[in-house]
């Protein structure tokens, strides 16, 4: 066999790592590896050239400083060199943080819909689908869909300043109100909720709670959520809304998960069928005018969903109101 040349050796060290070695190489990982616009990338490789060009002018000077203390006295100049290196080590280690804190809120401001500070859809499929692929626990979650009733009329007859408001208010109602970590706490103490709340667009927003004993707790949380938007007193927000408050509809799939082998491969086709359905059920409840949310139960069977008895949800639904204090 051929003795590699030293070229060859460093070829392929390169494309036996993906770190990036130089900076257009860091440039083309960020362009791939995150989701940033054009804006965010442009403001990133700024910040990226500045720490760069801080690293190169403190080497210089570094150099500089060694070549005077050989003549003007090694073991004085070195000391000096040396509270100076250690001054610059901390300079660069807080540039080093600045910039990762920089990455760290860019990328989570990629994620978010700049009114309500929810997920954006597209990050909430993507994390759906990340549940839907590698959740082990064999239990249940809901994923939902909620849309604010008659948004239009608020919208053209009180103005869009007040569409606003209720957007914003109705979001913080849901991440206030859509969360597992009641039923959770019952179980193990310290229990981390991984609650998903997005705006799935307009008026509509979509929100999964990944960790339930049953589907009656799926129920009963999104009916707590809906009587909280109802009750609350819209006429603090705009004194008008009082005449009018604001109401919202929700449909909700009970999803008991299974093994995860079942939902591996198709996770991607499951998420959207959740939504799908979950959306459907939302309009349902929305044409019947309904003061409840609209339910329904489900479990995957040859990489599909499949409907649970009815009769079943509405048992679970009844347990849980008998368990409620």
């Amino acid at each position: 066999m051929a003795e590699l040349t030293p070229e060859d050796r460093r070829e392929r060290t390169v494309a036996s790592d993906d770190t990036p070695r130089t900076t257009t190489d860091l440039r083309q990982w960020i362009r791939t590896a995150l989701s940033l616009d054009a804006e965010q990338q442009s403001r990133l490789f700024d910040a990226i050239d500045r720490v760069l060009g801080n690293q190169r002018q403190l080497l210089e000077e570094s150099k500089h400083e060694a070549i005077r203390a050989m003549s003007e006295g090694f073991a004085e100049k070195m000391s000096r060199i040396q509270r100076q290196l250690t001054e610059k080590d901390v300079t660069v280690s807080n540039i080093a943080r600045y910039f990762e804190e920089v990455v760290a809120g860019l990328t989570d401001k990629s994620h978010r819909d700049p009114k309500t500070k929810l997920l954006n859809f597209d990050w909430f499929m993507e994390r759906l689908e990340s549940f839907l692929s590698v959740e082990q626990r064999v239990r249940w979650c809901g994923v939902g869909v909620v849309d604010i009733n008659s948004f239009k009329w608020y919208n053209d007859t009180l103005g869009h300043a007040v569409g606003d408001r209720i957007i914003e208010r109705v979001a913080h109602i849901l991440s206030d109100q859509i969360r597992s970590e009641d039923f959770l706490a019952l179980e193990r103490a310290g229990a981390d909720a991984r609650d998903l709340h997005a705006r799935f667009g307009g008026d509509e927003f979509c929100f999964l709670i990944p960790d339930l004993p049953g589907c009656a707790e799926a129920v009963e949380i999104a009916d707590r959520f809906k009587h909280a938007v109802e009750g609350h007193d819209w006429g603090r927000d705009d004194r008008r809304l009082a005449a009018r408050p604001v109401r919202v509809d929700v449909g909700v799939v009970c999803l008991h998960l299974g093994p995860v082998a079942e939902r591996r491969g198709v996770a991607r086709k499951l998420a959207a069928e959740l939504i799908h359905r979950a959306d459907q059920l939302m309009y349902n409840a929305k044409s019947s005018k309904a003061d409840h949310v609209y339910p329904t139960a489900v479990g995957v069977q040859n990489s599909s969903l499949v409907e649970i008895s009815g009769d079943f949800v509405k048992g679970q639904k009844a347990g849980a109101m008998q368990r409620r204090p």
